[in-house]
Formats: C-alpha cells, sequence, structure tokens
C-alpha cells in the first residue's frame, strides 16, 4: 500500500498534531453553539432552560425549540446555515446527557429528545460559558500537545513557562 502522506500516519509518530486537531474541533463546535445562540432570544430569556437543536431534518437550517425547566415548549427558532461554519454540530460539553441536565418525564422536551433527531443544549452551561477563557485555555492545550512532538523529534531541549525578567523588561 502507497501511502501519500507518510507524515500524518497511525504510528504514532505526531500525536501531538492529532490531539491539537481533535482539540481545535472541540473548541470550534463550542464557540460556535455560542456564537449562533446569540443571535436568538434564548440566552437572555430566563424562562429558557433547554433548547433542542434539529440539525438533521434539513441541511440548509437549523430548528430550535426552547423549553423551560418542566420540559414545556416555550419558544421557536430556526437558524440558516449559509456554510459549513455555521452547523451547529453537537458540542458535548453544553449536551444536557454530558451536563447532567435533569429532563422531566413525558414532558415535550423528553418527547423531542426520544425522536433523536438533534440534540439538546442546555442553557445554563451556554449562559455560564467565557469564550475569551475557552479561546485562552485552547491555546495553551494545543501548544502543550504541539511541544511534546518537537520535544520527542528534537526540535526544543528547554522551554520557560510564566513571565520572566526579559518579559518585564520588554513591556516597559
Amino acid at each position: 500500500m502507497i501511502q501519500s502522506h507518510p507524515e500524518v500516519s497511525d504510528s504514532g509518530e505526531f500525536k501531538g498534531f492529532n490531539e491539537a486537531r481533535r482539540i481545535m474541533w472541540c473548541y470550534e463546535a463550542r464557540a460556535r453553539v455560542s456564537e449562533r445562540f446569540e443571535e436568538t432570544s434564548f440566552l437572555a430569556d430566563a424562562n429558557v432552560a433547554a433548547v433542542h437543536v434539529d440539525n438533521t431534518t434539513r441541511a440548509d437550517r437549523v430548528f430550535l425549540v426552547a423549553f423551560d425547566e418542566a420540559g414545556r415548549q416555550v419558544g421557536v427558532d430556526t437558524l440558516y446555515v449559509d456554510g459549513p461554519n455555521q452547523h451547529l454540530d453537537v458540542a458535548s460539553e453544553f449536551d444536557h446527557d454530558f451536563t447532567g441536565m435533569d429532563v422531566v418525564l413525558d414532558s415535550q422536551l423528553d418527547q423531542a429528545i426520544s425522536r433523536e433527531n438533534g440534540w439538546v443544549v442546555n442553557l445554563k452551561v451556554l449562559r455560564e460559558y467565557e469564550p475569551l477563557a475557552d479561546r485562552r485555555a485552547t491555546q495553551r492545550a494545543v501548544f502543550l500537545v504541539h511541544l511534546q512532538d518537537m520535544m520527542k523529534n528534537g526540535e526544543v531541549r528547554g522551554f520557560l513557562f510564566g513571565r520572566g525578567e526579559s518579559d518585564e523588561a520588554d513591556a516597559a
């Protein structure tokens, strides 16, 4: 078998690169959900506890149905998808299953979940999301996994973290 890109193999030679790519995909999904929900009134509405995201019915739009704490429908919205960077794929950090959100049995929300045509955003967690802090944490994580590859290949032998004296002098 001929491998056209030997540098991207499963041998583990560039584990840091593959991990960095996974970290970035997850970050981009979180950021996209946050940005797209800013286009709705759901984040500002304290009555909305969860939003069902139907991202499977149509490729050109995402149907959103808002629910209150009791699982009753309290609103709807549609977000149009003009490009792949607008699609609302699952961001597990906001998903009701991963966040441990309680769902009232036999409620409208429970019924929407049982149809399995999308995913549910826990609005409490999304409201607490800090995009800038997430971006900085993602940058650090990507740097560290790339650093592992560079150390393994001998491209880096030593490094310092934090602000040193030369950093403070350069800032003055």
